[in-house]
C-alpha cells in the first residue's frame, strides 16, 4: 500500500533530493514543524518502476509536477484572459479583476491588431474592439496599462503574427515608466504555426513568420531574462476539434520546432528553453484532461533531452497555462457553464497548471460582462481556498485509472510525433494540411456524434427540457427573473470604432514625419539583411510608428500567406 512520504526515512537519493529541494523552498514556518507536502507513493516493490515513470515533483520525468512543493509553495497564477472595446475599458475591467485577487494579467486583441491593420483601415471596418481590445499605438497601450505597476504585475498577451510590434509597445511604455525591458515579467503567444493549423490570424508566409517568431524568442533570452517569448498553443487546435493526443502531439511537434529554428541562430538550448512556456485546453473529459497533462510533461521531459540535446533539469521542464474549454460553453442553458467550468479548471489544477483561466459562463453569448468575469476568478477561488486540494501534489498519482490514461495518451501522442518527424517536422506537416485534415476528422466525428446522441452535451442533446425563465444576466437593479427575449452579455458600441478611427489618425498627424520614416528605413534595412528586428521595432515604436504601418512594411517585403487547399 502507498504512504505518505513523510512517515518513513527516504528509500532512494532521488527521494532524499526531492525532500531537501522540499526543504528549500518550504516557509521556515512550516519547515520548522517538519511539514512536508503530501505526496502519495508506491509500495516498496515498485519503487524502480515509480521513480522511472513518475518520478518525484520538480524532478525528471516530472510527470507529477515541475515545482516539488507544487502549490503548497506557490498557487498557480489565477490570469483571466480579458480585452474590449477600447484600452481604457480594458483597462477598467483589469482593474477590478486585481482587485478581486486575480494574480496576473492576460489580454485580449481584436481581430484588426491580431492582423495587422490599424482601425482606420478598410479591412478593420466593423471589427475593431469586437473581440478584443483595439491596440494601435504607444498612446493605446499606455492607456491599457495605465496605473498597473509592470515591474510587479506579470503581463501574458495572446498576439501572434504581431507579436513583435506588440512586445515592441509594451517595453516602450515600460521603460517610458522607469521599469527596464530586464524587469518585466509575463509571456508573448508568438506561436505563428498553431495559426497556419486551427486558428487563422496568420498574415506572411510560414518562412517569414518562423523567422519574425525566432527573432523575438532570441531578443527576450538576451534582454529580458524574465519574460517568455512562446507560449506553444495547443488550446486553439483542442477547440477546433483535436483529441488530446492530438493536442499533446501537435502543439510538442510545434515546440520542437521552434526550438530547432532558434537553435540555429546559436543559442544554446538550455538557455532558450527555460523560457519557452505551453497553452493548453481543459476540456470536458475530466479523468482525461487530467492524464493529459501529465503526459505532456513526461514527453517533453525526453524530446527536450534526447532530440533537442537539453542537459540541465530546468530546459526540460513543460510550464504551461490552461484555459478552460470555450468550446464546451452552451448558450442553451447557460448556467450550467458554471459547473463546466468548475470541473475544468479543476481538472487543470489536478493536472498540475502553473497558470489558469476560467471562462465566464455567458461567454456562448457575447463578451463576458464584469460580473461574471467576477464570478469565473471566484471558481479558481473556490478551488485554491475551499477544496484542500493544493495541499496534496498529484492526488490521483499512483491511481490505476490516472496512469493508465496518462500511459494511453503518451503512447498516442508519440505515435502522431512520429509521424510528423517522418515527414520532416510540424512546419512541413502543417504545410501540407495534416495537422489541420487530422483536426478536421476528429471534429466531423464528433459533431456527428453528438447528433446523432453518442456523446451528451447537457441541456443541449440532453435533458434540454425545462430551461429556467429567470435571466442570469439581467442589468443591476433591474433584478432577476425576468424572461429571456434579447440578448445579454458585455456589447460594443459602434461609437468605440469611429473613436479609434480619429484618435489613429490624430496620432499620425502629431507625430514628426522624418523621425518616423527615417526608423521606418532603418527597420526595413534590417529586415531585408536579416538581422533580429526587434531592436528596430521598439524603435519606430518609439518614434510613433502605428502596429499598421509595420505589419504593412513587412507585407511588402514578405507577402501575405494565402492557405493550400490541399487537404
Amino acid at each position: 500500500m502507498a504512504r505518505r512520504s513523510a512517515d518513513r526515512p527516504p528509500r532512494s537519493k532521488e527521494e532524499a533530493r526531492w525532500r531537501k529541494d522540499v526543504e528549500e523552498k518550504l516557509p521556515p514556518e512550516e519547515r520548522a514543524r517538519g511539514d512536508l507536502p503530501r505526496l502519495g507513493l508506491p509500495a516498496d516493490d515498485e519503487v524502480s518502476h515509480y521513480e522511472e515513470r513518475l518520478g518525484f515533483p520538480g524532478r525528471p520525468p516530472f510527470t507529477r509536477g515541475v515545482q516539488p512543493t507544487m502549490y503548497r509553495g506557490r498557487l498557480w497564477t489565477m490570469r483571466q484572459y480579458s480585452g474590449f472595446g477600447t484600452a481604457e475599458e480594458t483597462n477598467a475591467r483589469f482593474r477590478d479583476l486585481l482587485s478581486h485577487g486575480q494574480t496576473g494579467l492576460s489580454v485580449a486583441f481584436d481581430l484588426p491588431t491580431q492582423v495587422g491593420y490599424d482601425p482606420d483601415a478598410p479591412w478593420s471596418k466593423g471589427e475593431v474592439g469586437r473581440c478584443g481590445v483595439s491596440i494601435s499605438t504607444l498612446s493605446d497601450m499606455e492607456a491599457l496599462f495605465q496605473g498597473i505597476p509592470l515591474d510587479k504585475a506579470t503581463v501574458s498577451m495572446t498576439i501572434n503574427a504581431t507579436a513583435t510590434i506588440l512586445l515592441g509597445l509594451l517595453v516602450n511604455v515600460a521603460e517610458s515608466h522607469g521599469v527596464p525591458r530586464a524587469k518585466l515579467g509575463g509571456t508573448v503567444q508568438n506561436d505563428i504555426l498553431k495559426e497556419y493549423a486551427a486558428r487563422g490570424t496568420y498574415i506572411y508566409p510560414p518562412d517569414a513568420s518562423l523567422r519574425l517568431t525566432a527573432d523575438l524568442i532570441e531578443f527576450v533570452t538576451k534582454e529580458m531574462p524574465q519574460w517568455n517569448g512562446i507560449s506553444v498553443s495547443g488550446y486553439h487546435m483542442r477547440e477546433a476539434g483535436a483529441t488530446a493526443a492530438q493536442e499533446v502531439a501537435f502543439t510538442l511537434s510545434d515546440g520542437i520546432a521552434y526550438a530547432r529554428e532558434v537553435a540555429k541562430r546559436g543559442l544554446p538550448v538550455d538557455e532558450f528553453l527555460p523560457r519557452v512556456s505551453f497553452f493548453f485546453s481543459s476540456d470536458r473529459n475530466f479523468l482525461e484532461e487530467i492524464a493529459k497533462f501529465r503526459a505532456a510533461r513526461r514527453l517533453w521531459s525526453e524530446i527536450t533531452r534526447d532530440r533537442l540535446g537539453a542537459k540541465t533539469s530546468r530546459a526540460r521542464e513543460l510550464r504551461f497555462h490552461t484555459q478552460t474549454a470555450g468550446s464546451s460553453l452552451t448558450a442553451q442553458q447557460p448556467e450550467l457553464n458554471v459547473v463546466r467550468t468548475a470541473m475544468e479548471a479543476l481538472s487543470a489544477v489536478l493536472g498540475g497548471t502553473q497558470s489558469l483561466h476560467t471562462n465566464s459562463l455567458d461567454e456562448a453569448l457575447g463578451l463576458p460582462t464584469a460580473a461574471s468575469a467576477r464570478l469565473a476568478l471566484r471558481t479558481q477561488q473556490l478551488i485554491a481556498e475551499e477544496s484542500g486540494v493544493p495541499q496534496t501534489i498529484d492526488p490521483l498519482g499512483g491511481a490505476w485509472a490516472i496512469e493508465e490514461l496518462t500511459d494511453q495518451v503518451e503512447e498516442d501522442a508519440r505515435r502522431y510525433l512520429e509521424q510528423i518527424e517522418k515527414m520532416g517536422g510540424a512546419p512541413v506537416a502543417v504545410a501540407r494540411g495534416y495537422f489541420q485534415k487530422e483536426i478536421a476528422q476528429e471534429a466531423f466525428r464528433h459533431a456527428r456524434a453528438m447528433e446523432e446522441g453518442q456523446e451528451h452535451v447537457v441541456g443541449v442533446n440532453v435533458h434540454s427540457e425545462g430551461n429556467p425563465d429567470f435571466d442570469l444576466f439581467a442589468e443591476k437593479g433591474r433584478g432577476a427573473g425576468r424572461k429571456r427575449g434579447k440578448s445579454h452579455g458585455q456589447r460594443i458600441s459602434p461609437e468605440l470604432e469611429r473613436k479609434a478611427v480619429r484618435a489613429v489618425a490624430s496620432w499620425r498627424s502629431s507625430r514628426s514625419g522624418p523621425a518616423t520614416e527615417r526608423a521606418m528605413s532603418s527597420l526595413r534595412k534590417a529586415t531585408e539583411e536579416g538581422r533580429n528586428v526587434m531592436p528596430y521595432v521598439i524603435e519606430a515604436l518609439k518614434q510613433r510608428a502605428t502596429l499598421g504601418e509595420i505589419a504593412q512594411l513587412w507585407r511588402e517585403l514578405f507577402g501575405e500567406h494565402r492557405p493550400s487547399r490541399e487537404y
